[in-house]
């Protein structure tokens, strides 16, 4: 038996369609793996107990998590329409369920249910989260803080009906679930942003939370302007419809290139006071360059970052704004990432916010392809 298998099946009815992954992964990985991950289309959510069950009763994993998604992603396929189940399973060794709730705290809100897992060494958290109930971005700066030497990668739920979260038997329509990797599993995340820089960088010079007032000791927005001028006449076609900023993580680098920015949306301009108000907080003295996000840009950061993957199989986590909305066609992460994985069990969804980390530091993103890959 091999030690991962997939698949996706687009039946409508629901009972086929879960006949059909379970008895695939079944065929190639048996019975009771260590972990299963499902992933189900709005078009099954009256059904989603009765699919929880029947993945359960069938495959009997050690744990099985799941969500609820727009589309949902199984080997070279992206089922963007209509109903579709996908199902992932592996042998990965010793893995503990997460499950992780939110309550109100005099500070705000506040997660508990996290493992500890300081003691441990490295370690991978796979996340699925409910978007309405579950502050996934404080989850995140939260674990950079505890946990340094704990990457989270995964996703938030995106059906455009009801969302639920999975874990073993229990449906839930709030929370997180998650499966928490053994160590030493040699296990890799790749998060690929699709943008590009364009322009020079600048050092914040004047900001205040997320507005940033001062880039270069000149007001943000003649900076701007300036980038604006200075690029080609296709490059200012794309910062006009959409534009974007890289906040260099590390600031130690000599250069920054693909890989050194968190990408964070531009929300607004106020060319009175010559500010601008971006999707992050920028602090004084941090490096940040405006950056454009297309098609060609994003096929080509997720093939560069994959080019060295190598890996046996993967969990694919891809942004709503993406797949053919985005390229123009359909499958284009997909079938990439199967290549990456020499045609290796790939599932996964598309979410409405994708986790990984991004220098070392956990990030939600958005527009972005967040990859679990797996060895041996």
């Amino acid at each position: 038996m091999a030690a991962y298998g997939a698949a996706i099946s687009q039946h409508p009815d629901p009972a086929a369609a879960v006949g059909d992954v379970v008895g695939a992964v079944l065929e190639q990985v048996g019975h009771r793996p260590d972990t299963a991950v499902l992933f189900v289309t709005a078009e099954h959510t009256d059904s989603i107990h009765e699919i929880v069950k029947s993945v359960r009763d069938l495959l009997n994993p050690t744990v099985l998590v799941g969500s609820t998604a727009q589309a949902v992603i199984g080997g070279t396929l992206e089922a963007e329409e209509g109903p579709a189940v996908s199902l992932w399973a592996g042998r990965l060794g010793a893995v503990e369920a997460v499950r992780l709730e939110t309550i109100s705290a005099p500070e705000g809100t506040a997660v508990v249910g996290m493992p500890d897992v300081a003691a441990h060494g490295p370690r991978t958290l796979l996340l699925l989260t409910e978007p309405r109930s579950f502050p996934a971005g404080a989850l995140m700066h939260a674990a950079n803080r505890q946990y340094p030497d704990l990457q989270i990668v995964g996703g938030v739920a995106s059906s455009s009906v009801r969302n639920h979260v999975i874990l073993d038997d229990l449906v839930y329509d709030d929370g997180a679930v998650g499966v928490l990797l053994p160590g030493g599993l040699g296990e890799r995340v790749v998060v690929s942003q699709g943008c590009r820089p364009v322009g020079e960088p600048f050092i914040v010079t004047a900001a205040e939370a997320n507005r940033i007032e001062g880039l270069g000791s000149r007001p943000a927005t003649e900076r701007l302007s300036e980038t604006v001028d200075a690029v080609n006449e296709g490059e200012r076609e794309l910062l006009s419809r959409g534009l974007h900023i890289g906040l260099v993580v590390d600031e130690h680098a000599s250069e920054f290139g693909r890989g050194d920015f968190l990408i964070r949306g531009v929300l607004g301009a106020d060319h009175g006071s010559g500010s601008i108000r971006v999707g992050a907080s920028t602090p004084v003295g941090s490096t940040v360059q405006f950056q454009v996000r297309d098609a060609a840009a994003a096929d080509e950061d997720l093939r560069e970052m994959l080019s060295l993957a190598d890996a046996d199989a993967a969990l694919l986590f891809t942004c709503n704004g993406r797949g053919s909305r985005l390229f123009g066609a359909p499958d284009h992460d997909a079938t990439l990432v199967t290549a990456a994985v020499n045609n290796g069990p790939v599932a996964g969804m598309f979410c409405a916010g994708e986790f990984g980390p991004v220098c070392g530091e956990n990030h939600i993103h958005g527009f972005t392809a967040s990859m679990l890959l797996l060895y041996g």
